[in-house]
């Protein structure tokens, strides 16, 4: 367990993204019979179901002349045809069928990439295939879980992921970008902790008996209808390597024992997110937000969705703003304040794991 103490600069440059992990490709509902293509970590991807459903991942590129086997069809069981000369592959990517012959040319194959489905999304494994194990998926149990109900989006950011998560790992910044929904001065003037534990990292703030921002007094008057008053307010970020971030987000009546675990007098969410690289300067950043609460009201359901798409939106115009301007001067380095301890936390993590697989020198 390791509490940090920022450093006084760190760089700017667009990091790579480990391959030795588990990223979500699509939401499960995405991916069907019809193939679907999406770039993930720099290379295209082509996804489909088989005939009994299960979701499969090949190079979107066909062996012969590499016309996009996203274009093309599924055949019988687990099969899919080039749309370009209709050479037909399985699902382990291995050709099956040729036209104009009997014999298969041996080496006549495209990569296949692991995939686990799980908490309502498609994982894919893009990097040694031998080292995908099922259990290194991220926690999102309250995706699934009988005891939260919430809905989520895709948000196609113009930046590196690794922006994203800094975005996420300090959430001082809701005070000036989400001033009008969940932003409030306390976030800056109240005291934090920021702990490493392996791959996670965890940073908890409490602010007590504050006012409560527009979002959250909505929220506790769904939940207790024409509540008024001072609330005590937490914020709780969760993150996993690499690229996993769950905020346990809340606010409860003031004095009512929140602090101290017990959250019955308030409103309890939390704000699952989860990043893929497309590309070194753009992401899929898969998000949802679950709350305990009223779980079977589509009608708060979607008011969440919708008023949590509308904060997002005010991120992805800063973040992609801020990936031009690092664009436009390659050569400054970021310097870091006492907030920054959290996305500082998560560079070395990322860092370290680049480093495993050979392709960084990890930091001292």
């Amino acid at each position: 367990m390791t509490v940090v103490a920022p450093t006084s600069s760190t760089t700017n440059k667009v990091l790579p993204h480990p391959l030795n992990a588990w990223y979500v490709a699509a939401w499960d509902h995405e991916v069907t019979r019809k193939p679907m293509s999406r770039r993930i970590a720099n290379r295209p991807v082509a996804l489909y179901r088989t005939e009994d459903g299960r979701a499969v991942a090949l190079a979107d590129a066909c062996w012969h002349r590499l016309a996009p086997l996203s274009m093309g069809k599924t055949m019988e069981k687990d099969t899919i045809q080039c749309p370009y000369h209709g050479i037909v592959y399985n699902s382990a990517g291995r050709c099956v069928s040729m036209p104009a012959q009997e014999t298969i040319n041996p080496s006549a194959t495209v990569p296949s990439f692991p995939i686990v489905e799980r908490y309502r999304y498609v994982w894919i494994w893009m990097g040694d295939p031998t080292l995908a194990d099922p259990e290194l998926v991220p926690d999102m149990h309250q995706m699934t879980s009988d005891e939260w109900a919430g809905d989520g989006q895709t948000i196609h950011a113009a930046c590196n992921f690794q922006l994203v998560l800094d975005n996420l790992m300090d959430l001082t910044h809701e005070e000036f970008v989400h001033s009008s929904s969940i932003g409030q001065e306390e976030l800056s003037e109240s005291d934090f902790v920021t702990v490493r534990e392996g791959n996670k990292v965890t940073v908890t703030r409490w602010m007590h008996n504050i006012d409560a921002p527009p979002f959250w007094r909505k929220n506790m008057q769904d939940k207790f209808p024409g509540f008024e008053g001072k609330v005590d307010r937490w914020q709780i970020i969760n993150y996993e390597a690499p690229s996993t971030i769950s905020i346990d987000v809340g606010v409860a009546k003031a004095g009512t024992g929140a602090p101290e675990g017990d959250r019955s007098q308030g409103v309890n969410g939390f704000v699952m997110n989860t990043l893929t690289p497309e590309t070194d300067r753009s992401s899929h950043y898969f998000w949802a937000f679950m709350r305990n609460y009223a779980l079977d009201s589509q009608l708060i359901t979607t008011q969440l969705r919708d008023g949590v798409h509308g904060v997002f939106g005010e991120d992805e115009e800063m973040l992609k703003a801020q990936q031009a301007a690092i664009d436009a001067n390659p050569d400054y380095e970021f310097y870091n304040l006492n907030i920054d301890s959290g996305g500082m936390w998560v560079r070395r993590i990322i860092e370290s794991m680049l480093a495993a697989e050979g392709r960084l020198v990890a930091s001292a």
